[in-house]
């Protein structure tokens, strides 16, 4: 067994770094116990969740003043629902998350019936980070993790510390409600102030920021979901991703999110009433689709579902967590799929071709969008070149999943474990085996350099995936080999 010190690279994470160069070929296969001696990293996640928080609180409240002074009811009363739904929301959920309600903590839920929730939770895990670094404390549990390097699996076991655990607490809670920020108050908050500027023709100061920092929040947002969704599916692997990984899922969803919303926008100056129409088709199709699935299979909730609510109490946090998974949906990809009669909820396997379908659906959704605005868009945009403006939107959502290919390409943490990849996927369509060539002759497939797409993750047998047979590419010419071989011997014996 080989001991392993960590002083800058956690323990057990996906990367295309060998820490273990030295350990012997025999050795891999053994459970190792990595002494883990490094500093615990400072909560970043934690802090720019409560920021993009509180700043959009702020904002919004200025803007609702600036609203009530020159009397625009409809803004201030929308705007004031966008601000106050998702911020009710994320007291509930850190309550819920640190289970406050069963301990004696009245300044903390006081805190929190002052929507200053969020705030109090930063500066418990900024106390918890100084004094963790203070002293050594004994660990509290071990994590048991597979390290991946260059395509082997190598299961090792580390020590967790109070400190630790407590802080990995806080960064799982600010994950989720900056996701609720994101979608149930920055993505509609967004559309709004947009909608807005166009009506009115001017951009306040104050609405230019609030747009700006709800943007920021809605990026952060879906990254943040594509991140829990890497590490729900790999939930037996330490993921850790690349500062380039980040830069490409920022592009990605930064271009997407900000090209949708502003189809919507443009849509509604147009068919200001149709635009409700479709709003709520997105909501109800993604609301109900799984529980239409889930009826369809016949499944039954699970059971860590059930045992901790009562039934009004479970249908409550199912319902508001499939409004939640709608919403996503609406505005951008969720990344996951919802399976009510799994233990998390999130259905484990990859699906590519629930990808190919949402992002070939919205990419002819939003053409349709800017098509029709379009031919119906109102006077204000004489004085704007239209057709360019089309067209760059189209662009700018082609870019947007140009850099979701790369990412799954070439930055995804766990792209080693994938059977076939973009490059398989795209190489498969564009030369079908049934496809011939301009002389006639069917195409020879090149072979596929990638290691890499579908898998579904077994956790009771998690080293079967890291067989190196698993990760060669199919040969799709064999058995036309194997069919001349006989014609040939054939020939012979009648010869």
């Amino acid at each position: 067994m080989c001991e392993v010190t960590m002083e800058k690279q956690e323990a057990g994470e996906i990367s295309d770094i060998d820490p273990q160069e030295e350990c012997s070929a025999g050795e891999e296969n053994r459970v190792m116990l990595v002494v883990n001696h490094s500093r615990i990293q400072p909560p970043f996640s934690v802090l720019l969740a409560t920021a993009l928080y509180c700043a959009e609180f702020v904002t919004a409240a200025v803007l609702c003043s600036m609203y009530r002074k020159t009397d625009d009811v409809i803004w201030l009363g929308f705007t004031i629902a966008f601000m106050l739904l998702p911020a009710l929301l994320i007291q509930l959920a850190l309550t819920f998350i640190h289970r406050d309600l069963g301990r004696d903590r009245p300044l903390v839920l006081f805190l929190h019936l002052l929507l200053l929730g969020p705030v109090i939770r930063c500066f418990e895990a900024l106390v918890v980070y100084f004094k963790s670094n203070k002293k050594e404390e004994p660990y509290v549990t071990i994590s048991r993790k597979i390290h991946l390097t260059k395509g082997q699996g190598i299961p090792m076991e580390w020590e967790i510390g109070q400190s630790e655990r407590n802080l990995a607490t806080h960064r799982n809670a600010f994950k989720r409600t900056a996701v609720i920020q994101a979608f149930l108050g920055s993505a509609p908050q967004l559309t709004l102030q947009l909608y807005a500027t166009i009506q009115e023709k001017y951009v306040p100061p104050a609405r230019l920021a609030l747009m700006i920092i709800t943007l920021i929040s809605i990026t952060y947002g879906a990254v943040v979901c594509s991140a829990l969704a890497i590490q729900i599916r790999y939930d037996n692997y330490k993921v850790r991703l690349r500062p380039f990984a980040y830069l490409c899922m920022i592009v990605w969803r930064g271009l997407e999110i900000a090209t949708r919303i502003t189809a919507l926008v443009l849509f509604s100056t147009a068919l200001t009433h149709w635009v409700i129409l479709v709003g709520m088709v997105n909501l109800l199709f993604f609301f109900f689709l799984p529980w239409v699935e889930f009826w369809a299979k016949k499944g039954s909730l699970t059971d860590d579902v059930e045992k901790n609510f009562s039934k009004l109490g479970t249908t409550v946090v199912l319902s508001m967590f499939t409004l939640l998974y709608a919403c996503i949906n609406t505005f951008c990809w969720s990344a996951v799929q919802l399976d009510f009669s799994h233990r998390e909820l999130i259905e484990r396997k990859q699906r590519w071709d629930r990808l190919a379908m949402y992002y070939t659906g919205r990419f002819v959704e939003n053409f349709l969008l800017i098509t029709l605005w379009y031919f119906f868009k109102s006077d204000f945009y004489e004085y704007v070149c239209a057709p360019l403006l089309a067209v760059q939107l189209l662009i700018c959502y082609s870019l947007a999943l140009l850099f979701m290919l790369l990412f799954y390409q070439f930055c995804h943490p766990c792209r080693r474990l994938f059977k076939y990849n973009v490059h398989d996927c795209l190489h498969c369509v564009c030369f079908r085996p049934g496809r011939r060539g301009a002389g006639g002759r069917r195409r020879k497939l090149a072979p596929s350099y990638s290691t890499a797409a579908t898998m579904v993750l077994v956790p009771e047998e998690p080293l079967e995936l890291l067989d190196p047979q698993n990760s060669r590419p199919l040969d799709l010419t064999s058995p036309l080999r194997e069919r001349e071989t006989a014609i040939v011997d054939d020939i012979m014996e009648a010869a």
